[in-house]
């Protein structure tokens, strides 16, 4: 079984692919569409559940994702189908580090994404390419809570503390008018969300050739949680705004 398809059947009952509740994601997407009737591009959309949401709150939306997996872009657009806003929804498959567009956007999120860039000012820089004037950016990254394990570092990649992260992205351009940072009942329950979804189909699925597969990569994927990260992971959404003229 491949990882998007481990990813997919993870990410079942937590199709937001962050730690976050969804009033929290609500409140996100209001102060990122202040108007209503904005264009919102995600580099990294997966199944395009953030564009979904949006589209459904405001029905003037206009929106765009980027995601280089097949199975998760047929599954946004069956998504946006049964919802009734595939009208106002364009999928493109591609790297999204790579993606052009004729115009910008006045929302362009990126959460959870920035491997695929390079890290989190990469990913920004990216990011700014696509912004409209005044436009915002809805990022969403990892952090360090506090002193992490080498094993630690070596699952999730070298982060900063909150602190010097906020800095950083001050430092290159930006200025934060709204954020998240995950509780840990949100870090929880994504965890266990993930590895309950992915175990909960092994179980039930014994004759797949992939089920021992899952059961396994649930299982390691919670002793890394419980054992490494638990303690000393965090994860922060932040809404930007250009700080250059």
């Amino acid at each position: 079984m491949n990882r998007e398809k481990i990813s997919r059947l993870a990410h079942a009952d937590h199709p937001i692919a962050s730690p976050i509740d969804d009033d929290a994601v609500r409140r996100l997407l209001e102060v990122g569409l202040p108007r209503g009737d904005e264009r919102i591009l995600d580099l990294g959309c997966g199944g395009g559940e953030w564009l979904l949401r949006a589209l459904s709150a405001q029905p003037k939306v206009q929106a765009e994702g980027v995601d280089i997996s097949e199975s998760a872009l047929v599954d946004a657009r069956a998504a946006a189908e049964r919802l009734g806003v595939a009208d106002r929804l364009v999928l493109h498959q591609q790297e999204a580090d790579g993606f052009s567009s004729p115009h910008s956007f006045d929302l362009v999120l990126s959460v959870g994404a920035a491997h695929a860039f390079g890290g989190l000012l990469p990913t920004l820089a990216a990011a700014r390419r696509h912004l409209a004037p005044g436009g915002r950016v809805l990022i969403g990254d990892g952090y360090w809570e506090r002193e992490p394990s080498p094993e630690a570092v070596e699952m999730l990649g070298d982060f900063d503390d909150l602190a010097t992260t906020v800095d950083r992205v001050v430092a290159d351009g930006w200025t934060p008018v709204h954020g998240h940072i995950s509780t840990r009942a949100e870090l929880d329950a994504y965890e266990w969300a993930w590895t309950g979804s992915l175990t909960r189909w092994a179980l039930d699925h014994p004759e797949d050739p992939g089920s021992a597969q899952a059961l396994e990569t649930a299982a390691d994927h919670r002793t890394g949680w419980l054992r490494q990260y638990r303690d000393s992971f965090g994860f922060v959404h932040l809404i930007l705004r250009s700080t250059e003229a």
